[in-house]
């Protein structure tokens, strides 16, 4: 098992085995529910340095902003609105709170952008003959490219399903990932096809652990490595395409390929996500969900806002009516 796996399944294990924090006790009304939120949120959230470096984040202030809406006379869904509002100060996509009613996000990682993305063009550039194989779609592009569509890794991608894909696309000259719109899902996914496309051992970035209650209280940084897969392995160029809604595992994946030789990402910066995700619960039963282990690039840089792509490029209007897909030609001339 390599070295990913063994830092990330002991926290799963604790995941699946305490579906909380355990926290102080606060009374079941609304300023006993945002006592307990903002306390959860103060003791474990792993960003409130980073961010008060990057826009000036200041927990003490948004507590003393937001205790005087509460009041005993709230409806659930207006103290659920205020808390959300609350929790948006953060600027994190990686938290949310559950209701059984609504379930609280912050989206404007990715809604002040261009959506860099056309479904109309990708299924223009898949045509009707591609192939899928456990979520992913791929095919061979008229210029002997291959192109693999990436949406999402929330499942196991299989050994078996890669070996396939790569056989298949191994005569082409190079390979385009479309990694756009991929929200995220499992390290260890991002993790699997990552090594496909390296043949040695590599450093891609670290990790922390929150290990007290104090903003600053982290375990020292733990290095994240990249093992090649013992399978079959890419050896030519590769253009990774990426938009602001890539995020979480898929913004790790984009960290994990910029290491690698031959690799260029093209597109739009990533929309970030590097804390991984922990959970708690309010007296009033809602859920939350935060971010609570940073991880960096391996310069030691949080990839919480994102990453800059290698090629900076947004799908044009002209080429839009054109019927062109901006971001796959570029990427198409960077390989040939």
């Amino acid at each position: 098992m390599n070295r990913m796996l063994h830092l990330f399944l002991p926290l799963l294990l604790l995941l699946s085995l305490s579906s909380c924090v355990k926290e102080d006790e606060y009374a079941d009304t609304p300023e006993g529910n945002f006592e307990a939120l903002w306390h959860i949120i103060d003791e474990h959230y792993c960003f409130f340095d980073y961010k008060e470096k990057e826009y000036g984040l200041d927990w003490n202030e948004v507590y003393l902003r937001y205790k005087p809406q509460f009041d005993a006379g709230m409806s659930n869904r207006q103290k659920f609105e205020v808390l959300t509002n609350m929790l948006g100060e953060l600027r994190d996509g990686h938290v949310n709170l559950y209701t059984s009613f609504d379930m609280g996000r912050y989206w404007s990682w990715f809604e002040a952008y261009p959506s860099n993305l056309s479904d109309t063009l990708l299924n223009k550039y898949l045509g009707r003959d591609y192939q899928i194989s456990n979520g992913l779609r791929y095919r061979v592009l008229d210029d002997h490219i291959g192109y693999v569509r990436c949406p999402s890794f929330s499942n196991e991608l299989g050994e078996g399903n890669l070996d396939q894909i790569l056989y298949y696309l191994a005569p082409c000259r190079g390979l385009i990932i479309d990694l756009r719109d991929n929200g995220g899902g499992l390290l260890t996914s991002a993790e699997q096809l990552a090594a496909r496309f390296t043949n040695e051992e590599c450093l891609v970035g670290y990790m922390q652990h929150k290990t007290g209650r104090g903003h600053n209280d982290f375990s020292p940084m733990e290095a994240q490595y990249v093992k090649p897969s013992k399978a079959l392995r890419w050896q030519k160029p590769v253009c990774i395409l990426t938009n602001r809604q890539v995020f979480s595992a898929a913004n790790e994946f984009v960290k994990y390929m910029k290491c690698f030789p031959n690799v260029t990402v093209v597109g739009d910066r990533t929309g970030g996500g590097a804390g991984l995700p922990f959970s708690s619960e309010l007296p009033c039963g809602w859920s939350i969900r935060f971010s609570a282990c940073p991880m960096y690039d391996r310069n030691r840089q949080s990839t919480e806002f994102g990453i800059e792509p290698d090629v900076r490029v947004d799908l044009s209007q002209d080429d839009l009516l054109r019927g062109i897909d901006t971001i796959i030609e570029t990427a198409r001339r960077q390989i040939n």
